[in-house]
């Protein structure tokens, strides 16, 4: 075990160097010298190290704090131990605040030597196995970049393996930030046609007229400011499928005109007479409750049913917290790294603060929180102090006020009513929150005349 972590020996004196050097050797480790700060520089940039013991005083352009501070650059995981005849109060607070794991004084005690090393390796093999375990949970809970080990977010992970090769529409419906582009790539890269485009258009994003030219193209001419044919996204997705996100703001017109498409597999650019054939699966999202909107006239109903073949109904983050400590983790191993800061973890305290928080914006929201924390945070781990920000936006549950004039009946009539809407009339999920077997929640949906949507 010892093999696998390397160190060096850095000092300009040939007997300090070849002495401590040694010493390590005969304790089991694979150790290199190097006589100067600049050596040492490159040797790190051709080879790891884990541990390095470095020469304060040293000649030749490089002292030991410089030599440090640029070997931190390339290999900002090591441990550096500062090494010295001339220990003082000064010297000891700037190494230790430029990075320093210790400070010793020459002449260096063997024993101490040993003890220190071996406190290091066994802090280091620690956090080499919390890596590896991370990585393994992740990567078990992990399906197309979607990490959950959620039971029904499992049960769509089984569901996209299912129809990721049919021609089907998807609907995926679900609230903001919960992943539904997410799970549309998924579906795609999947299937039979993940070597073709993938294009993504938001329908809340533009004007009726601009979407229309956006999904179909125009002809030159066709507008004022069409100085030339462009093709829609409907055609750069040829062969392939093209998202719709936020399906729910499209105008009457071009629900017509999606419809036709669904139906007929062709459509006309904007101001353009040839008919233009299209092999595209579509997928389509949205966070508003599209049954209602179809029954308050909103949305065409055969454009609904045309959209919703397969359904997929994406749960909240906080109807999923078991995610959340697998979802942190993800994010700092990757957030990091892109800013540049060397945050590897969250303590307890903290996971406990976003485990509690309501997360309205869900898994998206989530990810901003985290990005945050690790822009302010001070340290390599991120504590209670850096979610500060959650705790003073929190608000606290009101306590529900049983409403008076309603009998026991109603007021079960109420609480099934709400918790069928909010599950989207999800019988199992709906009978979970209730607390009751979906044999009674049958019985009492009978009983009120309930609708399950």
């Amino acid at each position: 075990m010892k093999k696998l972590w390397n160190i060096m020996v850095v000092d300009d004196e040939e007997v300090m160097r070849e002495s401590l050097a040694a010493w390590l050797r005969e304790d089991g480790y694979t150790v290199e010298t190097a006589e100067s700060g600049k050596e040492a520089i490159d040797k790190t940039k051709l080879k790891e190290y884990a541990i390095y013991f470095i020469d304060l005083k040293m000649p030749g352009g490089h002292d030991g704090i410089e030599t440090m501070m640029e070997i931190r650059k390339i290999q900002p995981e090591a441990s550096i131990i500062i090494v010295t005849a001339y220990a003082t109060v000064d010297t000891a607070i700037t190494a230790m605040k430029e990075g320093a794991q210790e400070y010793i004084v020459k002449p260096c005690n063997p024993e101490e030597i040993s003890l220190l090393v071996s406190r290091i390796i066994k802090i280091k093999n620690l956090q080499r196995e919390n890596s590896i375990l991370r990585k393994k949970l992740t990567k078990q809970y992990s399906f197309c970049d979607i990490i959950s080990k959620n039971p029904k977010m499992l049960e769509i992970f089984n569901l996209i393996k299912e129809v990721a090769s049919l021609r089907s529409t998807v609907m995926i419906q679900g609230e903001s930030g919960t992943g539904k582009e997410l799970i549309a790539r998924a579906i795609h890269y999947s299937g039979d046609r993940a070597g073709k485009p993938f294009v993504g258009v938001s329908c809340a994003a533009l004007t009726e007229s601009l979407l229309e030219s956006e999904l179909f193209g125009h002809e030159k001419g066709s507008f004022t400011g069409a100085t030339g044919q462009k093709k829609g996204k409907f055609e750069m997705a040829e062969g392939g499928t093209i998202f719709l996100d936020e399906i729910g703001d499209i105008s009457p017109k071009l629900q017509l005109n999606l419809l036709r498409i669904l139906q007929e597999r062709n459509f006309y650019r904007v101001g353009g007479t040839e008919q233009i054939d299209v092999d595209v699966r579509v997928i389509a999202a949205t966070n508003r409750n599209l049954e209602d909107a179809v029954r308050e006239g909103r949305f065409r109903d055969d454009l609904f049913y045309r959209l919703n073949v397969i359904n997929i109904h994406l749960p909240s983050l906080r109807d999923r917290r078991e995610d959340i400590p697998l979802l942190v983790h993800n994010f700092i191993e990757h957030i990091g790294p892109e800013l540049g800061r060397e945050v590897n973890d969250i303590s307890e305290g903290a996971l406990k603060i976003l485990l509690n928080h309501n997360w309205p914006g869900n898994v998206r929201e989530l990810e901003n929180a985290v990005e945050r924390a690790i822009v302010t945070c001070k340290t390599k781990v991120l504590m209670e102090d850096d979610f500060a920000f959650i705790i003073s936006h929190s608000v606290e549950k009101k306590q529900w006020d049983i409403p008076s004039q309603l009998t026991l009946e109603e007021i079960e009539n109420q609480a099934i009513t709400a918790t069928l809407h909010r599950t989207h009339g999800n019988i199992k999920e709906a009978s979970s929150i209730l607390g009751v077997d979906r044999s009674t929640l049958y019985d009492r949906i009978k009983k009120y005349n309930l609708p399950r949507n």
